[in-house]
């Protein structure tokens, strides 16, 4: 199986079988994924060195804007897309294979989790994988701690509390925190360029 192959099956039917091609390859591609991570992870690197081992990773350009405090997991690595002046805090866990979508200007803070995948709950299908993209807008932040599950879309200049476990869609431009995540307030003025 190729990328562009797996790619076409997960957009269409959003779902990998357990024991499938599509299992094996994702299994296969995670091999290089802890690799690049555990690089990253290993030693310092300069912020060029990081934005490189990123593109290894997504297999993307990386605009020279990003920046990154690693440690960082991905055990995925290339259904993740990165807009502009993007920052990612220590500890974040990228749970890439539905893909993840972070606009321009996302600031995303220390241990966010953003999983795109759920099991079958079906006891006998529990290793079947339901996959689902998690979108988040521009000029997002996502505090400290936050856990966006599979399928969540975040507005533009949301604000996501440290904590929140995110299970829908956020509108633009409120802030949401608890578990499970609920709009708390509107941002009156929304941030200007």
């Amino acid at each position: 199986m190729k990328l562009q192959d797996f790619f076409e099956l997960i957009n269409k039917e959003h779902r990998v079988n357990a024991g499938s091609e599509a299992h094996q390859f994702m299994h296969l591609l995670s091999q290089e994924a802890l690799q690049i991570t555990g690089e990253l992870n290993g030693s310092y690197h300069t912020p060029e060195e990081i934005r490189t081992l990123m593109k290894k990773l997504t297999g993307r350009e990386i605009d020279e804007s990003f920046r990154m405090f690693p440690p960082f997991y991905s055990e995925f690595g290339k259904n993740i897309h990165i807009g502009k002046d993007v920052f990612i805090n220590s500890g974040c866990r990228f749970q890439d294979h539905g893909g993840i979508i972070i606009g321009d200007g996302a600031l995303i803070g220390h241990n966010v989790v953003l999983a795109t995948i759920n099991h079958d709950l079906d006891p006998l299908k529990c290793g079947d994988n339901i996959l689902a993209p998690i979108i988040i807008g521009e000029r997002v932040w996502i505090g400290a701690s936050a856990t966006i599950l599979p399928g969540v879309r975040i507005g533009d200049g949301a604000v996501v509390a440290a904590g929140a476990v995110v299970t829908k869609d956020v509108p633009e431009n409120v802030v949401v925190g608890g578990v499970p995540a609920r709009v708390l307030k509107k941002i009156a003025e929304p941030f200007s360029d």
